[in-house]
């Protein structure tokens, strides 16, 4: 396999007036190409943060993140949103659609921003609402769809440019249990098909569905594990 992320030594603060608050202590961690994983820990664990730094929303203090060959580091705010449009999709707890937008407009919005040309959005986004199940709710609007349907648009919009990788935070975490079931099938089958998938989750048994899990507590990964050792 190829490896898509190394972090070496990944350490993150804030500034909050004279005092300077660690987040992320030291990080070490590699993702191959197809992998799917979840990353758990208590609030304040640094889990949120760490996805901002994979999702290139926000930099690191130290150390070394390399994703798919490229050193991130030193990357200026216009190449990291290059990065972040055109390599990763991203799936959020609270859907964030546009609400007098129709399934097909929110999609297609996301390749606004990748630049894609105009003349081709409309059949792209057709074709990944159909390929999670919404060939026939492309005209709806998000307040006529179940909650598991508005996350099915916003996974379809996260897979639209052809994404290295997808990373979810909590995409459960809004739904029923027989929803995000569906939810996490839908992201399984997706895995399957060769697309790396990271989430961020406290559910166990929702993390029992991803092929490895990253424990974090304090700011440090504190146990790498297979789905067996949850």
């Amino acid at each position: 396999m190829t490896t898509m992320i190394w972090m070496e030594g990944i350490t993150k603060t804030y500034k909050l007036g004279e005092i300077t608050v660690p987040i992320l202590k030291g990080i070490d961690l590699a993702v191959e190409e197809g992998e799917y994983v979840a990353i758990m820990g208590a609030s304040g664990s640094g889990k949120s943060t760490l996805m901002n730094i994979l999702g290139c929303l926000d930099r690191v203090t130290s150390g070394h993140y390399v994703f798919e060959g490229v050193n991130l580091t030193t990357f200026n705010d216009d190449q990291l949103a290059y990065i972040r449009n055109q390599r990763i999709g991203f799936v959020f707890q609270q859907f964030n659609l546009l609400p007098r937008a129709t399934a097909l407009e929110n999609v297609m919005l996301s390749m606004v921003y990748a630049n894609v040309p105009k003349s081709i959005r409309r059949e792209r986004a057709k074709e990944a609402l159909i390929r999670v199940g919404l060939g026939e709710r492309l005209h709806y609007r998000p307040n006529q769809l179940s909650g598991g349907q508005q996350q099915r648009v916003a996974i379809a919009r996260a897979l639209v440019n052809h994404p290295a990788l997808v990373l979810a935070d909590e995409p459960t975490g809004a739904l029923d249990t027989q929803t995000s079931q569906e939810v996490m099938n839908l992201l399984t089958e997706l895995n399957e098909q060769g697309i790396t998938i990271i989430l961020v989750t406290h559910e166990p048994d929702i993390a029992a569905q991803t092929k490895r899990v990253i424990r974090m507590q304090d700011g440090h990964v504190v146990t790498l594990s297979t789905r067996q050792k949850i």
